[in-house]
Parts: C-alpha cells; structure tokens; sequence
C-alpha cells in the first residue's frame, strides 16, 4: 500500500505544499476554536440561553436546524475545556491535506451527528457540544491513510488509534451525562467521510519496454543491428513511494 501525494493536475505534491496546507490547516482550527469560546462567553452571560435554545432536541422538527450549531455549542466550561485540546488535534490532523476537503468532512459528521441524536436519543434534552466532530475527525485520521494509499497517513492513524483507544467507551452506552449517540454518529460520518472524500487518482499503468531495431546483410553473413529499448517505469514499487513521502515531509 502506498502512493505518492498527487496534485490537482495529477503531479506530485512538494513539501512546499504540504507546508502550505499545514499552515491553512492551523489557521483553519485556531479560528474554530476561537469562534467557539467566544460563542461560549455570550452562552455563558446568558445562563446558556444559547445551548437552550439551540440545541438539538430528539423528535423535534423545530429543532433540526439546529444540528448545524449545537457543535459550537457547550453546557459548561468543563466541557469546552475537555473539547478543546482533541477537537485542535484530530481537526488539524483532519484538515492538513486539504481545508477544502476537510469543510466538507465537517459538515458531513455534523450531519451524522446531529441526526442521530435526532432519531434516537430518549427524552426532551438539548445536545450540543463538539464531540461528534471530534469523533468524526478522529475516525477519518484513522482510516484515512488506507483509502488515500499513503504511508504517513496510514502509520499517523496507526498512532492515533493506539493512543486515543480509549475515547470509543463514551461512544457506548453507559456513560451518564455524555451524548454516546452524538458520539457515535461522528465516528459513523468520519469513517464514511474517508470514503467519500478520499483521492480519486487514475491508475497508473506500468510503462511497457519498445524498441526499434533496424539490420542489414551481407552474404557472408555478417550484419550490424541497433536498437534503443526503452526501460519499465516502476512506479508501483512500495519503497519509493514509502522514500518519495519521508522526503516530502523532509525526513531524508
């Protein structure tokens, strides 16, 4: 498994790239996070007025809207507290190969989120919070490197599994005062997130040798030939891409 990381005219994406969307990706969620503690100091000099009347509501037609703003939405400082710090590193994990993509991904596991909660959560309450992003980010950085086909993405969501394991127990029932719906429906929009946004390259066809050739003879058997063959192209072989990735990020 691997690919080297193409750009919109089909060539190869330079570290100088890279480091762009890096640095797109880091504006992208220091303005997020901003947006969402402001919103914070209003809900909270309004006694959470906000997160009451725009919060997403089981069964409620009136509030389906709402699904839209409830991830900006907190009960608590508490729980903004507990958001922030996962929701800036799996949204920028998210969104460092594209913000464009990564908007899309976004408005996806709000979707999910939110219209789980609509569905099925029981009783009259208003869910609002980030954590359906967040498990939505975290479930696309996951699986996101096995659907693009590249090395560093695939081994970053090695990592992120193995060290963020944990978090799937609130996705579960059980938990008292946590949304595992909400949960639950981010995590089901990251992963098919991953599908739907991944890079549609066009295979690559190995390069098949040519060669012209051209003699001539004489009776005494003798005869001179040339010929200019032309090599395959591996472009599929694993190491080079796994070499072409670790020199983008400039780790050769």
């Amino acid at each position: 498994m691997g690919g080297s990381d193409m750009g919109r005219g089909g060539g190869p994406v330079g570290a100088e790239q890279m480091i762009a969307e890096a640095r797109k990706a880091f504006f992208v969620m220091f303005v997020f996070l901003a947006v969402v503690w402001l919103l914070q100091l209003a809900n909270y000099a309004d006694d959470y007025a906000f997160s009451r009347d725009y919060g997403v509501v089981s069964g409620d037609v009136a509030s389906l809207p709402d699904i839209l703003s409830a991830p900006f939405l907190h009960w608590s400082w508490a729980h903004i507290e507990s958001n922030s710090g996962p929701l800036f590193v799996f949204g920028f994990l998210a969104a460092y190969r594209g913000v464009a993509r990564f908007l899309g991904l976004s408005l996806l596991v709000a979707l999910t989120s939110g219209l789980v909660v609509w569905f099925f959560e029981s009783g009259d309450v208003d869910t609002v919070g980030a954590s359906g992003l967040i498990f939505g980010y975290f479930g696309y950085v996951v699986v996101r490197g096995i659907f693009d086909r590249h090395l560093i993405d695939t081994l970053i969501g090695v990592v992120m599994a193995a060290s963020f394991a944990y978090m799937l127990t609130v996705a579960v029932p059980g938990t008292p005062g946590v949304s595992w719906l909400g949960h639950l429906g981010g995590l089901i929009g990251g992963l098919a997130g991953a599908w739907i946004f991944r890079d549609r390259r066009p295979r690559t066809l190995p390069a098949t040798g040519s060669g012209t050739g051209t003699g001539t003879g004489t009776g005494t058997g003798t005869g001179t030939g040339t010929g200019t063959p032309t090599p395959p192209q591996n472009s599929g072989n694993p190491r080079a891409d796994l070499h072409k990735e670790l020199g983008d990020l400039g780790l050769l």
